[in-house]
């Protein structure tokens, strides 16, 4: 798979971090602990200092709750505090549900894969893209086929070269790694999917939707209905109100507005003067 972005995962084990350094040193993104738990007082205390430092430094963003819930019942309140913990941030990158206790492993693949899908389901009815983070024992191990069919895939395999065989999104490839601005170890991480655009354009991560641009070429019908017309691009003058069948000039984007003509035999005609009725808003054109 190509590499799209290279990012850390951090949590309060990190201590105070410069993340102008961080993004110096080449690092496009930042996973960040929110915490772990389900109580009150359970939020990692660097989460938002970290969360506001990598912003204002431009990094990217996702986030990861460390998980030790031994039931769907306690992974739907843990749930519910990463969502208390992420309110109102955005992020660039997934949430990610992390799974690495021992106590939990043992209640077996099918328990531990309800789980997670309290967790993930939980969050995504929240309108966020949702990871599992697990190393490669656990994950070949501990969830069923479901569990890869429907969610993203953190893997933890600390290796030059994973020989993982299922499909994953991000690979956190050691903890031995070295990045400016941070003391000490921190994981690497490499991403694998377009996150940034697919957040946005669905919406996704506390952001609103992006609305598909409109498709408008030159000679393209359009049904006008009472729609101001406009003589020039910029001007807040309406000029007259058209009703009727009319064509795109030239197709092209003027700050919202297209010119439009009155005959398939003047699109793209010189001169502009004669050619063109005038300038239409993009929400009237019909």
């Amino acid at each position: 798979m190509k590499k799209l972005y290279s990012g850390i995962d951090v949590s309060k084990w990190q201590g105070n971090i410069d993340f102008n350094k961080v993004k110096q040193s080449g690092v496009e993104f930042v996973m960040l602990r929110t915490g772990f738990g389900r109580f009150k007082g359970q939020e990692d205390k660097f989460f938002k200092p970290n969360y506001k430092g990598a912003k204002d430094a431009g990094l990217m963003v996702g986030a990861y709750h460390y998980s030790y819930a031994k039931t769907p019942e306690e992974a739907r309140e843990e749930a519910k505090f990463c969502l208390s913990i992420i309110e109102g941030k955005q992020f660039e990158f997934p949430v990610a549900f992390d799974m690495e206790e021992r106590s939990v492993a043992l209640l077996g693949k099918a328990k531990v894969s309800e789980i997670a899908k309290a967790f993930c389901d939980t969050l995504e009815e929240a309108g966020y893209y949702v990871s599992i983070y697990a190393n490669k024992s656990w994950l070949l191990n501990y969830f069923t086929e479901e569990i890869f069919q429907k969610y993203d895939i953190w893997l933890a395999h600390w290796v030059e070269e994973t020989d993982f065989p299922k499909a994953y999104g991000m690979w956190q490839y050691t903890s031995d790694g070295e990045v400016g601005g941070v003391s000490g170890r921190v994981d690497l991480d490499n991403a694998y999917k377009p996150y940034p655009s697919i957040m946005k354009e669905k919406g996704l991560n506390g952001f609103k939707e992006t609305p598909p641009k409109p498709d408008f070429s030159a000679g393209q019908k359009v049904e006008l209905q009472n729609a101001p017309l406009y003589a020039t691009a910029t001007t807040s003058k309406v000029a007259a109100r058209k009703t009727g069948t009319y064509y795109l000039y030239d197709g092209k984007d003027f700050s919202g507005r297209y010119r439009v003509t009155n005959s398939t035999s003047r699109v793209g005609k010189a001169p502009v003067g004669q050619n063109v009725t005038g300038y239409v808003n993009v929400e009237d054109l019909g």
